[in-house]
């Protein structure tokens, strides 16, 4: 029983921990991202939703994020990012690199907007 209440209480961590992550979402439709720009505070881990209206695939790239991750065409990908430090972090569209572009601006909660 001791087993089962600390295997409780883990879980109830893991979840509560996970709830507090801020969710920010992008959409790629007809080879864009949108929005392009999306400001996340800095200095803090982010979930990052991503949903691929189009039928085909798209590579979400960003070299100075250190991420990439392939969505089918219709389907969503979960992204975490950060913590990160205040700047601009540019993303592009792997397999439209000429339209499927964007950044995201870290701000810190001093100069947000």
């Amino acid at each position: 029983m001791k087993l089962l209440g600390r295997i409780a209480a883990l879980l109830f961590l893991v979840t509560t921990a996970n709830a507090a992550v801020p969710v920010f979402e992008i959409e790629i439709r007809n080879h864009l991202f949108q929005p392009d720009v999306l400001t996340i505070p800095a200095n803090t881990k982010v979930k990052l939703i991503v949903y691929n209206r189009d039928e085909t695939p798209e590579e979400f790239e960003s070299y100075e994020l250190n991420r990439e991750k392939v969505i089918m065409g219709g389907r969503k990908a979960v992204i975490f990012i950060g913590p990160l430090a205040p700047g601009e972090y540019p993303f592009f569209g792997e397999f439209n690199p000429d339209t499927a572009l964007g950044k995201i601006i870290v701000k810190d909660g001093n100069n947000a907007d």
